[in-house]
């Protein structure tokens, strides 16, 4: 399981993060299409550490809402 940023870019795309995977990004013209890109996403990042025989990056991302 993963945490994933999900946001609007400036042409209405959504872009979709993980930020426990560096470079792990995908997008969609939905949310749900995004998501499902950023799964695949995820399960060939980590199939490709795991055949390279690499450590998998454990989760380790918080979110907090800052106030301003």
């Amino acid at each position: 399981m993963r945490q994933v940023l999900m946001y609007q870019d400036e042409e209405g795309t959504w872009v979709v993060e993980c930020p426990s995977l560096p470079g792990c990004i995908s997008q969609g013209q939905t949310k749900q299409e995004a998501l499902g890109n950023v799964q695949e996403a995820i399960r060939a990042y980590v199939a490709a550490l795991e055949e390279d025989h690499l450590p998998v990056p454990e989760e380790h991302f918080e979110a907090m809402l800052v106030a301003v």
